[in-house]
């Protein structure tokens, strides 16, 4: 490597780890930060030039690239888009870089739920009591998967039946639902495996179980049980559906789903045939 290749290296080292630091500075969440230098990683590789040296029409173009010829979704780019604002007004203090992705029409995706029998059928699925446990853990309060795998013993309050949730999405701090059988199953669980720091351990006790065996645990038990659809998440989903269904407040709902906006938790609201046939029509309490 010639010595302008060596100091184009050393440059783009620097902006990387100027970049990190700026990330931290400003709280956000480790994956979110790897996500950003990955992209601008990309950036760099797709000019070989410093994302510091490209003009505001090259950032552009790259945009158009991953729209028009690599054929990624909005969202994905949109993940780029903002990797590249955060660099060039937060680190290198431009003036505000006008890209943007063309627009497309909203699409609205409700999120899907099993019955109360299908989430039966999974939990019996899962044979082994550790697997058992996590989805129970899953459902029962309506984590998600990044949150179920980080759990600590000290974080069930038993006397109080509440599961305190620490740093969840957005680093927020929240509590939600300890049920009864749940707590019994974790008892009982507790007894068999004797966790320690971690409540759902991965092959090394001392570190947690990673988010990957925890979706594979799900599979395994969805396929036992004859459900071909889905990932770990809709029990999740399913807690909220379950719960709105049978009532609950939907802002004590939000609270326990460590939604930002109530228009998130409304996304949960299904209705389902037995929900319909319960719900009166207005007509009937006209008088005669």
């Amino acid at each position: 490597m010639g010595t302008a290749g060596m100091n184009r290296r050393m440059t783009m080292t620097a902006l990387r780890e100027r970049t990190i630091q700026t990330l931290r500075l400003g709280h956000y969440a480790e994956r979110t930060i790897d996500t950003y230098i990955n992209w601008l990683a990309r950036l760099a590789g797709h000019y070989r030039r410093s994302p510091a040296d490209l003009s505001e029409e090259e950032a552009q173009a790259f945009l158009l690239y991953l729209v028009e010829e690599k054929h990624l979704a909005w969202s994905t780019v949109n993940q780029a888009l903002s990797a590249m604002r955060f660099l060039y007004e937060k680190v290198l203090h431009r003036p505000q870089a006008k890209l943007r992705v063309p627009a497309r029409r909203k699409e609205t995706h409700r999120a899907r739920a099993y019955s109360k029998e299908q989430v039966a059928g999974i939990l019996d699925a899962a044979q082994n009591p550790k697997h058992r446990a996590l989805l129970m853990t899953v459902y029962g309060a309506g984590l998600r998967v990044g949150e179920v795998v980080v759990l600590k013993p000290g974080q069930i309050e038993s006397q109080r039946g509440l599961i305190r949730v620490e740093q969840g999405k957005g680093n927020k701090d929240r509590y939600t639902l300890l049920p009864n059988r749940l707590l019994d199953e974790l008892r009982d669980y507790y007894r068999c495996f004797h966790p320690g720091e971690w409540l759902f351990f991965g092959r090394d006790k001392t570190k947690p179980m990673p988010i990957g065996s925890a979706q594979r645990i799900f599979y395994q038990a969805r396929n036992r049980a004859g459900i071909g659809h889905g990932g770990i998440h809709i029990l999740r989903h399913c807690f909220a559906t379950h719960l709105l269904e049978a009532g609950a407040d939907i802002y004590e709902l939000k609270r326990m789903m460590g939604h930002s906006a109530i228009k998130t938790t409304s996304g949960y609201i299904h209705v389902s045939k037995e929900h319909l046939q319960s719900v009166g029509s207005p007509l009937d309490s006209l008088p005669r």
